[in-house]
């Protein structure tokens, strides 16, 4: 039975748990990994999902463009009969098949053996590997909660504000993408589980890739967020967080906002609102210098004339929908133009 020797590794106590830090070979972690999956497998440690295919093939092409992983895998040794030999100058791992239960990291793991299967070369790459022993199912639900709801990862468009050079031809759709998921995922959204999501049995009222394609000609490179000079993640999600949130207020005072009556809350009244947002809308809020929510009521005084319905437009086409939508927030806004007698020439 072959033997991993690691020759240098750190010692940790996280809390209650001894753990160790080391770097290891691809290519002498995948034969001793596997995925204990929770509902499935009635063994302790068991908290997996079950794998994405498509995020696991994403991971996979990622993996041969040539790009490494600078986040930890962590593990938990559970074989007994096998068990780990530690000393002062080494940790020996025996080489055992299904010894190493993936806590965090079997998405990356499942994507490493697949380029290894096109890319020998690629099992000599070194990934950072945390290792338990013997946890228990909670100890490792503890872990894995901690990693999937405590520390929740930034948006992948971050990268583009910190090292704006690194712009991927697509980026403009990554950051639509990143806005629309945070409006769907942060519970102070106007739009909190409403959206769509690939994969998703149920649940959702507008698809993810209507707000995406909505967004995505507005973040494009000389687009008008950049026009505006509103550049970074924060900036434009808060303009379109804040926008739908004045909406929601309106509809709220009918209790109506999350009803299937609420046209916002249907594909062509969301893209429509997103439409209007940036177009009519961001170029008023930015003279002003504002985009909080009290500056975009009095720009879109809704109440007053009563609310739009999906009553009214039920019987069009979606781009007409859209285009009533519009129309209807654009009126409102129109009703701070003044009267030809107030111009001056």
């Amino acid at each position: 039975m072959k033997k991993i020797e690691i020759d240098h590794y750190i010692t940790a106590n996280l809390g209650d748990t001894i753990a160790y830090v080391f770097l290891m070979k691809v290519e002498d972690l995948l034969p001793i990994y596997y995925v204990a999956v929770r509902g499935r497998d009635n063994v302790q440690g068991a908290v997996q999902r079950v794998l994405n295919k498509r995020r696991v093939n994403s991971i996979k092409e990622f993996v041969l463009e040539g790009n490494s992983f600078f986040n930890t895998f962590i593990l938990n040794w559970v074989d007994n009969n096998f068990p780990l030999i530690i000393d002062k100058d080494k940790l020996i791992i025996p080489q055992v098949s299904a010894a190493a239960q993936v806590i965090d990291g079997q998405h990356r793991l499942e994507g490493l053996k697949q380029a290894c299967d096109v890319n020998k070369n690629i099992g000599s790459q070194k990934i950072i590997v945390l290792l338990t022993q013997n946890l228990t199912t909670s100890e490792a639900a503890r872990i894995f909660l901690n990693i999937n709801t405590e520390q929740k990862p930034v948006p992948s468009s971050l990268v583009y504000d910190l090292f704006g050079e690194v712009r991927a031809k697509d980026y403009y759709i990554v950051r639509a993408t990143d806005i629309a998921n945070k409006l769907h995922e942060e519970p102070e959204s106007p739009y909190y589980q409403c959206i769509k999501m690939p994969g998703a049995s149920k649940g959702g009222k507008v698809d993810l890739s209507t707000v995406v394609n909505a967004i995505k000609q507005f973040s494009k490179e000389q687009g008008l967020f950049d026009e505006y000079n509103l550049r970074d993640f924060e900036s434009q999600y808060r303009i379109i967080f804040n926008f739908f949130s004045v909406l929601k207020d309106y509809y709220e005072q009918e209790g109506n906002w999350l009803k299937s009556c609420n046209p916002f809350m249907a594909n062509a009244g969301c893209y429509a609102g997103i439409d209007f947002m940036c177009r009519e809308l961001l170029p008023k809020c930015a003279e002003r210098r504002s985009f909080e929510q009290s500056t975009i009521r009095e720009l879109i005084p809704l109440g007053r004339d009563g609310l739009l319905y999906k009553e009214e437009i039920k019987n069009m086409q979606g781009k007409e929908q859209r285009n009533v939508v519009f129309q209807y927030l654009k009126t409102a806004l129109l009703k701070d133009v003044p009267a030809q007698n107030e111009y001056k020439f």
